[in-house]
C-alpha cells in the first residue's frame, strides 16, 4: 500500500511553487504537480462513473487537458480551483457511463436489490478473493450505484461537499455556481440519497433486511461484482476520512451514519496516469529548452 497523498487543497503555495517551476520548463515539477492531484481527480471520477477503467481514462483525459492548457491559467483563482473546474466540466459532459446509460432511478435500484436475491458465499478456497474483501466490494459497489441514481450535478456536489469535505464557497467556484446554489444541490442530493438508504440499506437501518454479506454472491452471479477485477477494493491508499476534511458537523443524528459510509470508503489509487502522460509532456513546450 502506498502512503496516503497530501491534501492539495490545504497547501495552495505548493501548487504555485510547482506551477512556476513547470512553466520555467522543469518537467519533474510538472510531473510532481500532476501526481499531487492525480489521486483526487481519480477518486472523483471513480465515484462519478462507477467503473475503474472508465475512471482511469477520464483521469488521463482531464490531466491531459490540464497539461495542454496550463499556459492559460491566469491566477485569478487558486490553481486547485482551476484544475477541478476542468475536471468537473469534463465529468459533466463526458459520454454517459455504462451505469448512466441504464438511467437507473432509486426505485429501479431498490427493485434490482430485491430481485437479485440472497445467498451465502461459497467456500473461500473456491474464490480468488476472501469473503471479507468480496463483502466490502459488494458494499462499495452498492453505495456507489446509489450515487448513480442522482443526476450528474447533484452527484458532483455530493462528492465534492460530502465526501471530499469541500466548503460550499469552493464547491460553488469549482462548479461555477453560487455557494448558495451549491448548498442547495448538496441538500437535495443528501435528501434523496439518505431517504433511499434509510428505507433500504441494512448498514444504516438495522430494520432493513438487506445485508452486503448476503448480496455478494448474487452480485457475482449477475456480473455486478467480478472478484478478479474489483473496482473499489484494489490499490487502496486508505480511507477518504483520513485525507479529506469532514462536514459531518453540519448533519443531524441519523444523517451522520449515512455520510460516514461514504467517508469510510477507500481513497483509491489508480494506475500511474502521470507516467502515461510522459509522452505528451516530452513533446510539450515544457519539455523544450
Amino acid at each position: 500500500m502506498h502512503p496516503l497523498p497530501a491534501n492539495p487543497f490545504n497547501d495552495p503555495a505548493e501548487d504555485v511553487r510547482l506551477l512556476e517551476s513547470a512553466r520555467a520548463g522543469n518537467l519533474p515539477a510538472l510531473d510532481a504537480l500532476i501526481r499531487r492531484h492525480q489521486p483526487w481527480v481519480f477518486n472523483l471520477a471513480l465515484r462519478m462513473v462507477w467503473r475503474r477503467e472508465t475512471a482511469e481514462d477520464a483521469t488521463q483525459e482531464i490531466l491531459l487537458k490540464v497539461v495542454t492548457h496550463l499556459g492559460s491559467f491566469a491566477g485569478r483563482s487558486k490553481f486547485s480551483t482551476w484544475l477541478y473546474r476542468i475536471a468537473v466540466n469534463h465529468l459533466l459532459n463526458v459520454r454517459k457511463s455504462e451505469m448512466e446509460e441504464q438511467k437507473m432511478t432509486f426505485t429501479d435500484l431498490g427493485r434490482s436489490l430485491d430481485d437479485c436475491g440472497e445467498a451465502e458465499l461459497p467456500d473461500e478456497s473456491l474464490l480468488p478473493a476472501g469473503h471479507a474483501l468480496l463483502v466490502e466490494e459488494a458494499k462499495l459497489g452498492c453505495i456507489t450505484a446509489m450515487l448513480m441514481c442522482l443526476d450528474r450535478r447533484q452527484r458532483l456536489a455530493f462528492i465534492l461537499g460530502e465526501v471530499f469535505g469541500m466548503p460550499s464557497e469552493d464547491g460553488g467556484e469549482v462548479m461555477e455556481i453560487s455557494a448558495d446554489n451549491f448548498r442547495q444541490l448538496l441538500t437535495r442530493a443528501r435528501r434523496d440519497l439518505y431517504q433511499f438508504m434509510q428505507g433500504k440499506c441494512g448498514l444504516v437501518n438495522q430494520l432493513n433486511p438487506c445485508r452486503c454479506s448476503k448480496k455478494a454472491t448474487a452480485f457475482m452471479a449477475r456480473g455486478w461484482l467480478d472478484p478478479k477485477r474489483r473496482h473499489f477494493t484494489q490499490q487502496r491508499l486508505g480511507q477518504v476520512a483520513e485525507v479529506a476534511p469532514s462536514r459531518l458537523h453540519e448533519l443531524q443524528g441519523m444523517e451522520r451514519s449515512h455520510a460516514a459510509l461514504y467517508r469510510d470508503a477507500p481513497f483509491a489509487d489508480s494506475t500511474d496516469v502521470a507516467a502515461r502522460l510522459r509522452s505528451v509532456l516530452a513533446t510539450s513546450p515544457f519539455g523544450k529548452d
